[in-house]
């Protein structure tokens, strides 16, 4: 026991010279105010807030200026469409756009589009002369996918028929002029045949969201063949001829080169506050299953800024395809794979026509080239 001490005793290291107080003391000094003084008195007064609690304060000041802002745009923008509703001619339309270009700019959510997009804005007129229709099919991870969406594209949104009772959105909804379905085989005929007319006589583009709901944004869900149906309608069984059409909207959907195009699009949110969205920040913009909507719609207010990609894939002719389940598949094969790529974060190059829709004209450079600049 005693040579273990021992032992232990001869294995410790020197000490460390030993300093002295006054050295201590001169290494250490500091400059303060004299006591009583105006400077003294400031120090004493002041209270130091940690930087964390500054920018939560920063945050909710955002957040909530840009949510009034929004409760003044909205009923304005949408009471203006109201009265557009009246007009004829396409004014509805550009204007439907300008509603959600103009909510896009105060959420700061810049929008990035690759690719050209297939059709005009559409109308009465277009139709007549012979402009095809299209269908603009993508995915869908969050509410964002509507204004990001309307703004890039002269398009009403085909949507789910509960949205239509909800307290604001089925009033802005109703007044945008979207297509309600439930999804009940008693009523399908009547909603296919609602938007045909839309299609073929109003003029109007249809944006469809196939896989009947939205997800967490880490994947494209499979697409549901059904929403397809107005662009590929079931064979006839053999022996039996075409049927006579029997409104303005079927006519006009016999003659050649009038099926609605399809053309898949894949919309990914990859930038928050200037950096890349990972895997772990996507959630950020991801609103599904039963989560609520107030909660997120403020949190996404209080973020500086975001960005959106739309990837606008070549368009699809439903008379190529043997089935409606095969067009479904050739869709949702465009979209899932653009998707990947866009969560992947590489950069495009140039010539890949990427460019900033601007979200307040609502308008993309092949819309200034069909006006004239």
């Amino acid at each position: 026991m005693i040579a273990d001490f021992i032992r232990r005793l001869t294995r410790r290291r020197s000490p460390s010279p030993a300093i002295s107080r006054s050295a201590l003391r001169a290494s250490r000094q500091v400059i303060a105010p004299r006591p009583g003084s105006a400077a003294a008195h400031a120090i004493a007064t002041t209270t130091v807030m940690p930087s964390g609690r500054l920018r939560d304060y920063a945050r909710t000041a955002r957040g909530v200026g840009r949510l009034a802002a929004i409760t003044v745009w909205v009923p304005l923008s949408v009471g203006f469409e109201a009265v557009l509703l009246l007009v004829p001619g396409t004014a509805k339309i550009r204007w439907t756009r300008m509603v959600w270009g103009g909510l896009c700019l105060l959420l700061s959510l810049r929008i990035r589009v690759v690719g050209r997009r297939a059709g005009g804005v559409g109308g009465r007129k277009a139709r007549q002369n012979g402009e095809r229709p299209v269908i603009y099919v993508s995915n869908h991870s969050t509410w964002l996918d509507v204004p990001v969406l309307g703004t890039v594209l002269p398009s009403n949104f085909v949507a789910k028929g509960d949205i239509e009772g909800w307290p604001i959105m089925g009033l802005v909804s109703r007044i945008g002029r979207t297509i309600f379905v439930s999804r009940q085989r008693s009523t399908t005929g009547r909603e296919r045949d609602e938007m045909l007319h839309r299609l073929m006589v109003e003029g109007d583009n249809l944006i469809l969201f196939p896989e009947g709901t939205s997800s967490d944004g880490s994947r494209v869900l499979p697409f549901l063949s059904a929403f397809f149906a107005i662009a590929k309608p079931p064979r006839l069984p053999k022996g039996k001829g075409p049927v006579e059409p029997d409104s303005e909207a079927a006519a006009i959907a016999a003659r050649p080169g009038m099926t609605p195009l399809i053309q898949p699009v894949s919309v990914v949110y990859d930038e928050l506050e200037g950096l890349p969205v990972n895997h772990a920040r996507r959630p950020v913009f991801a609103w599904y299953g039963d989560m609520e909507l107030g909660p997120h719609v403020w949190q996404l207010l209080k973020w500086r800024s975001m960005r959106a990609t739309v990837l606008l894939h070549p368009a699809l002719d439903p008379d190529d395809f043997p089935s409606r389940k095969a067009l479904a598949q050739a869709a949702w094969r465009a979209v899932a794979a653009g998707a990947a790529e866009l969560r992947q974060n590489q950069p495009r190059p140039e010539q890949d026509s990427a460019y900033a829709c601007r979200p307040l004209a609502g308008m993309l450079p092949q819309d200034l080239e069909r006006h004239g600049g």
